[in-house]
């Protein structure tokens, strides 16, 4: 016999300063939008977590957390969730770990549309899953009207790194092989594009995606993969040049093997953007022995997330600058870190 369903006790349409205030009108929020998605095991002021994968001799635990304030909060190819989910899983998996479980605390802003909310946190639920994460724990606040910018979001992930695997810059040498995913800059241009302020118009979508999946083939297929960075905020050449300097090498990449659309170009030569710098967060880089590549490519080529992967450089000895471009007209150009910020709220 069908269980009858059950009946919503929450009956505003926004949000208000009572859904923050510890009351019924929290409790009812809480329960009819977060604890009827996530569905926690517990209601207790905490998680109780267990995995077999923490039973194993020389098994590491990896913690990482995240704040979400993109803006617009619903662009192309996803929402300020899908974000959330996908930002904070992306970031243990590229350090080797299978996540398992998520935290999310919301500040929420007076006013804000509960069915909005309902599309945030439903989006939410569907990343994880995708993912193979459980959303457990989390928190709610509610702040006066102009305090905030509709909602943040920030998620706190747990991860279990398996023994005997240990991904670190360090642990590049000379003629690795840098591999990219798939394209180059589709977040930040799409983001641009969806604010509206420049009357920009392209079919562009955020590449927003868990990489959990591709990061466990990739090591799968090359057990010697040396480290790995998603290139969010700061883009490929932030990313590069964390790896470089943390290895004490110089990585080369080659302007001719970049993977960027047309669209992402056209919209960089307008606006006077470098899209090496433009985020990404469905795109990771990842360095190998150059033995492997091979076989890490025709891999991860197999899966969605990594049809369009390439190889875009190598490692080489340490020079001056930690990171270089080979052009297309054959000379050498410096790629150093992102210095201010070239488009802000985009995660």
């Amino acid at each position: 016999m069908t269980e009858p369903a059950r009946k919503s006790r929450l009956r505003d349409k926004r949000v208000t300063l009572a859904h923050g205030g510890g009351g019924k009108a929290m409790r009812d929020l809480i329960d009819d939008v977060f604890v009827t998605a996530f569905e926690p095991d517990t209601m207790e002021d905490q998680a109780r977590l267990f995995s077999d994968a923490l039973q194993e001799p020389g098994a590491k635990l990896a913690f990482t957390t995240d704040s979400f304030v993109v803006t617009p909060l619903e662009f192309p190819g996803g929402d300020i969730g899908k974000l959330a989910v996908c930002g904070t899983v992306n970031d243990l998996a590229v350090g080797g770990a299978v996540p398992l479980w998520l935290s999310a605390a919301f500040i929420i802003e007076e006013g804000f549309e509960i069915m909005a909310l309902r599309r945030i946190v439903a989006t939410m639920v569907s990343e994880a899953a995708k993912a193979g994460v459980r959303i457990v724990t989390g928190d709610t606040k509610v702040v006066e009207r102009g305090s905030a910018d509709g909602i943040y979001i920030t998620t706190s992930g747990i991860g279990v790194i398996p023994a005997g695997r240990d991904l670190a810059a360090e642990k590049i040498r000379e003629g690795d092989v840098a591999i990219v995913n798939g394209v180059l800059g589709d977040h930040g241009a799409a983001i641009l594009a969806a604010r509206g302020d420049l009357a920009l118009s392209t079919n562009l979508e955020s590449d927003c995606q868990s990489l959990a999946s591709l990061m466990a083939t990739a090591i799968k297929a090359a057990p010697n993969l040396r480290a790995a960075r998603d290139a969010t905020r700061g883009g490929l050449a932030s990313a590069l040049n964390e790896l470089a300097e943390g290895a004490g090498v110089t990585v080369e990449i080659e302007e001719d093997r970049l993977p960027l659309r047309d669209e992402v170009k056209g919209m960089c030569e307008i606006l006077g953007l470098d899209p090496l710098y433009l985020a990404n967060e469905g795109t990771l880089v990842f360095l190998v022995p150059k033995e492997e590549a091979g076989a890490a490519l025709a891999a991860i080529r197999g899966m969605p997330a990594g049809k369009g992967a390439v190889v875009i450089g190598r490692a080489r000895a340490k020079g001056p600058i930690p990171v270089v471009m080979k052009t297309i007209f054959g000379g050498e150009r410096i790629v150093d870190m992102l210095v201010g910020e070239q488009l802000p709220r985009i995660c």
